[in-house]
This record gives structure tokens, sequence and C-alpha cells, in this order.
């Protein structure tokens, strides 16, 4: 999930600089939900003492 928060936040930054503000603030929002996603799955995980999902 945080790969996916630093993709959408990499891709924000880039289309802001070129110009592009709707494409900017729709990546910022992915950005956002896929960090408070993981930061969320990664707090669930703690507290039931696993590692995290099988891969």
């Amino acid at each position: 999930m945080f790969n996916w928060a630093i993709t959408f936040l990499i891709i924000a930054i880039v289309a802001g600089v070129l110009g592009f503000g709707g494409i900017a603030g729709v990546s910022v929002e992915m950005a956002k939900i896929a960090f408070f996603a993981g930061l969320l799955l990664a707090v669930v995980f703690v507290l039931l003492g696993r590692k995290g999902p099988p891969v």
C-alpha cells in the first residue's frame, strides 16, 4: 500500500509541475487514501500479532 501511495504522490508532483492541476489533485487524494489504508492495515496486523499478509 505504501508503494502505491508513493507512486501516486510522484504522479501528483509531476502533474503539478507540468500544470495539470486536476490530475495532480486526484493523484494526491489517491495517495492519501492508499497511505491511510496501508497504515490501518499495518496497525491491525501489529495488534493481531502477524507479520503481514501471506505472499
